[in-house]
């Protein structure tokens, strides 16, 4: 299994798939009205999210025109020592075989901190 094959993104409100692997809940928050047997969360990683100083910075201006400037501040982030044990957590699980599906309860995935994750951890399988 490739690494882009074994890093997966889902919305914690769609239901698991026989093939998710290892869940891993990737939002700093309790995702609301989903309960933990709705979820099948196997492990919470808070720390790989964004700091609450990023976080509420990138959620100022809600124009989307902070994504770039907000994925390269995650990305440094990411390399902090604050994220570094919640990140080699996800990549050891990855190496024991993975897959693992990152969830989260944001609507527009696709403007998160969980692609850029998703592509940190691939990105670190692939090149150390």
């Amino acid at each position: 299994m490739g690494s882009s094959d074994a890093v997966r993104v889902r919305r914690v409100y769609d239901p698991p798939e026989e093939d998710d692997g290892t869940r891993v809940l990737v939002d700093r928050l309790w995702p609301r009205g989903v309960s933990k047997e709705h979820a099948a969360v196997d492990v919470w990683a808070k720390d790989a999210t964004p700091s609450n100083e990023l976080r509420s910075w990138y959620h100022e201006d809600r124009s989307g025109k902070r994504y770039d400037a907000f994925v390269d501040r995650y990305r440094t982030e990411l390399g902090d020592p604050a994220h570094e044990h919640a990140v080699a957590e996800l990549l050891g699980l990855l190496r024991e075989g993975g897959p693992v599906t990152l969830v989260t309860a944001v609507k527009d995935v696709g403007a998160s901190h969980v692609p850029v994750l998703a592509e940190h951890l691939r990105h670190t399988l692939e090149h150390g």
